[in-house]
């Protein structure tokens, strides 16, 4: 018997790896089985130490340039062939790296991220998996450009700064201080929206609020960046504003889409999937299992977990799930391939002791014994 192991993380808790090598021990106590353990995320937070850990990569560390022009240190993973970085640009310009009272769109920049895939590209990295959540920018990721050396100038000619403002003041582009180097990379693009860049579903009016826009700001914002997005479309002679996913991270993957070569923008647990060569090992497997921390209807909706079912339903494979809790509405997650699925906590307890990563392994573990003595 064949089985794969792909767990996301219990957060706060296991990573993707440890819950999975927890599953792996209680199986092979309750029967002789080949396992099979992958990494597993969403394309989101832990994404990076997933592929790192899981694929035998290693760490890169980077001072860059904060989202609000101060230094920070930003990791990321590169994989273990040398080629391919995986990145949050979180690390460089997330929404968690400036105070909630601090918030201001019209300074908030990317320049960071675009510092980041500089230094990447100096170590060799070619292949880029990229998470654009969390961001604290709205900027159309014109910071990320300028600092790939693409220059945007006013109608003096003068050279615009890398901040919200200039969008609708740009006159001309000119990216001929770009690397050739870039035009040797690829970007897959870790994005689960479906926003365009402007109008009522755009980044100003959907993520603009959350990162300090005021309502009475939106309207002449919304209208900077169609200027922006106008201008780059002269300047191209491609208009991407419109494709879903154009508006994630305020504009950054229609920076992505415009300015830099192949880019993909696709859901993250397709990215991670097809990273891992899950469905290798699934095509020839009798069981799956899967799971995270907490299962409910979100799960159902496209989370991890149901990646991995629907794709092991593919090849005729029983899908098991192990979760630390499940909630009431969790059955729809049967409906998307998760053939059964079972809480590993064993007994009455706090939430800071279930979440104790001993504890949790130690539950896991067990968990999966009982299942696969039955099986």
């Amino acid at each position: 018997m064949k089985v794969v192991v792909a767990v996301d993380s219990f957060k706060g808790s296991l990573s993707s790896l440890e819950a999975g090598n927890a599953v792996k021990e209680g199986i092979l106590k309750a029967c002789d089985a080949q396992v099979v353990v992958k990494p597993l995320a969403d394309g989101g937070e832990g994404t990076m130490e997933a592929l790192v850990e899981g694929l035998g990569g290693s760490y890169a560390e980077v001072e860059v340039t904060g989202p609000m022009g101060e230094l920070v240190s930003a990791r990321y993973g590169i994989l273990g062939d040398g080629r391919t970085a995986v990145m949050e640009m979180a690390q460089a310009s997330g929404i968690i790296l400036v105070d909630r009272t601090k918030l201001d769109p019209w300074k908030a920049s990317t320049v960071g991220v675009g510092e980041m895939i500089l230094d990447a590209v100096k170590r060799g990295c070619r292949e880029f998996i990229m998470g654009i959540g969390g961001s604290a920018t709205t900027e159309g990721g014109i910071g990320m450009l300028q600092s790939l050396g693409c220059c945007f100038y006013d109608e003096k000619g003068e050279k615009l700064p890398p901040v919200f403002d200039s969008l609708g003041r740009i006159h001309r582009i000119d990216s001929a201080g770009m690397s050739e180097e870039l035009k040797e990379c690829r970007f897959q693009i870790a994005c689960d929206v479906t926003n365009p860049l402007c109008g009522e579903n755009g980044a100003v009016y959907v993520f603009g609020p959350q990162k300090g826009v005021k309502p009475w700001e939106r309207e002449r914002m919304d209208a900077a960046m169609a200027h922006y997005a106008e201008k780059t479309r002269e300047f191209t002679g491609k208009d991407v504003s419109g494709t879903a996913g154009a508006g994630a991270a305020g504009g950054l993957g229609f920076a992505f889409l415009s300015f830099l070569p192949g880019v993909e923008l696709k859901s993250g647990i397709e990215i991670v999937l097809k990273a891992v060569e899950l469905e290798k090992e699934l095509s020839d497997a009798d069981i799956a299992v899967t799971g995270e921390g907490r299962l409910d209807f979100q799960t159902a909706m496209g989370k991890a977990p149901v990646g991995v079912a629907r794709l092991a339903k593919k090849y005729g494979c029983k899908v098991i799930a192990f979760a630390g809790e499940v909630t009431d509405d969790a059955g729809r997650c049967n409906r998307e391939g998760i053939d059964a699925f079972f809480p590993v906590v064993r007994g009455v307890c706090t939430l800071d002791e279930a979440m104790h990563p001993a504890a949790a392994r130690k539950n896991l573990a067990l968990a999966s014994e009982q299942v696969f003595r039955l099986l």
